[in-house]
């Protein structure tokens, strides 16, 4: 065999190789189009008040046979000559029926249709195309151009209906596409069933909390405390605040304490009622929830100590979760550390506290506040200074009306009559205002009397008239 025939047959097979791989890629990557057209479609109209009624697309199946939808897509040309893509039908969708209904989604009556589709169509459009696999299969458009059917009248409804035999669309006002509730024309794919986020944030439980601030609302803080023996990561817990969530992140560490300072939100300063702030777990379910009433006072924290560590000393620093908590308001807010209970806020130098009203009060010096009164002395909680209690053995009797009190020795006026040696006299006298008030009344009922006869005396003579005159005869003779 001569080197012509070599280079004949050589390139016969590499020939037949490259179609015999074009064909099969081909192959691979084709499949027959669903014997499915656009059967009717409708823009909807405005009736009765409601837009957009009566739309609709309808598709018809001429296999006979339940067809797959995978990769049938609709496209849609609106007025301005826009393409798009319309609609995608479910993966895993199959039609089973002989027309399949498809509603505009805003539509009054949406729900009767098989699918809905989210954005209407218009008018005087087109085409609307069916697509398989980015392939056209099937379209129609409706603006009387170029072969197209003539646009929809507003003031006359009709649907755009194609006559299956001669494929040709045509207005029709009597059409009403099929639609079954009992016998539905789509088959679905049953939902892939999400598996439920599995509770991570158990162990973490509030500790304190500041809302009333003094300058500004960066001073607001939400405690946490991680009684578990691990770290807690804190992606999927989250705050509820008014009805709203607010999405935990960071680290708390074990066997310590969290601070989060709200910046998407801002805790009620003062609240007037009774607040609640809730600690969400990313299932959804509720791990702790703290209600603090109304009447906060400024620059104070609602911090949580043990029921037994509350009960036995009230300046209790330490922090058991172990335990039933008992929320204590405090002047020494602490975030991110054990919480300290202090009853009454910090005085400046020169001042302390009066117990019995809480303000700071001045002291004359710090010896005054340690070292007891000299005898015949007391303190005075106001000023913290000792002042005599006064002659508590003088002969010199109080002045009457007075008496001598038993802890400071002096007279004092008596602000409590127990009624011995005042005896109770009695008093007489005529009431002036009530007899001027009773004459003006009466002033004021003759005057309107007078006023009446004087305005109806023409009447009143015409009615005694008769009355006169038969006195008149029974007095002649």
């Amino acid at each position: 065999m001569n080197k012509f025939w070599r280079k004949i047959i050589a390139l016969g097979i590499i020939g037949t190789l490259i179609l015999g791989s074009q064909s099969l890629a081909f192959g691979m990557d084709s499949e027959v189009a669903p014997a499915i057209l656009i059967k009717a479609i409708n823009p909807g109209y405005k009736i009765d008040g409601q837009n957009n009624a009566g739309e609709f697309i309808e598709l018809v199946n001429l296999s006979g046979a339940p067809v797959s939808l995978a990769r049938l897509s609709l496209n849609y040309t609106n007025t301005s000559g826009n393409n798009s893509n319309f609609f995608e039908f479910p993966e895993g969708s199959t039609m089973v029926g002989e027309t399949l209904l498809l509603k505009l989604a805003s539509a009054p009556e949406a729900k009767a249709a098989d699918l809905t589709y989210p954005k209407t169509l218009a008018l005087d459009a087109g085409p609307l195309e069916l697509v398989f696999q980015g392939k056209v299969i099937d379209s129609v458009c409706w603006h009387g151009k170029d072969g197209c059917v003539a646009k929809f009248n507003a003031n006359k409804p009709t649907s755009l209906v194609r006559n299956l035999e001669t494929r040709v669309f045509e207005h029709r006002e009597d059409y009403q596409p099929v639609f079954d509730p009992a016998h539905p024309s789509i088959l679905l794919p049953p939902p892939v069933a999400e598996e439920a986020p599995e509770p991570h944030c158990q162990g973490l439980e509030f500790s304190e909390i500041l809302s009333y601030f003094e300058a500004s609302s960066s001073e607001q803080f939400v405690e946490f405390y991680n009684s578990n023996e691990d770290d807690l990561v804190l992606d999927g817990c989250q705050i509820k605040y008014r009805n709203r969530l607010f999405p935990l992140s960071g680290t708390a560490r074990a066997r310590d304490f969290f601070v989060y300072r709200p910046q998407d939100f801002m805790l009620t300063k003062n609240p007037t009622s009774v607040n609640t702030i809730s600690l969400i777990d990313q299932d959804g379910s509720l791990v702790d929830q703290l209600t603090f009433a109304n009447g906060q006072k400024k620059a104070t924290a609602l911090a949580a100590f043990s029921q037994d560590t509350a009960s036995r000393n009230p300046l209790a620093t330490s922090f058991s979760l172990n335990k039933t908590k008992k929320w204590l308001t405090t002047f020494f807010p602490t975030p991110g550390d054990s919480n300290v209970f202090q009853e009454f806020r910090t005085c400046a130098e020169g001042k302390t506290i009066n117990p019995e009203t809480g303000n700071c009060v001045k002291v004359a010096t710090l010896a005054t506040t340690i070292k007891t009164c000299p005898p015949g002395q007391y303190r005075n909680l106001k000023s913290g200074r000792c002042k005599s209690f006064g002659t508590t053995n003088s002969k010199k009797p109080c002045k009457p009306g007075y008496e001598r009190s038993a802890e400071t020795g002096r007279c004092r006026k008596i602000t409590k009559n127990t009624g011995i040696g005042f005896p109770l006299q009695p008093i007489v006298e005529s009431d002036k205002t009530v007899f001027v008030a009773f004459t003006a009344l009466g002033a004021v009922i003759l005057a309107g009397v007078l006023f009446c006869l004087w305005q109806f005396r023409q009447e009143l003579f015409t009615f005694l008239r008769p009355l006169r005159l038969r006195l008149a005869r029974l007095s002649c003779p």
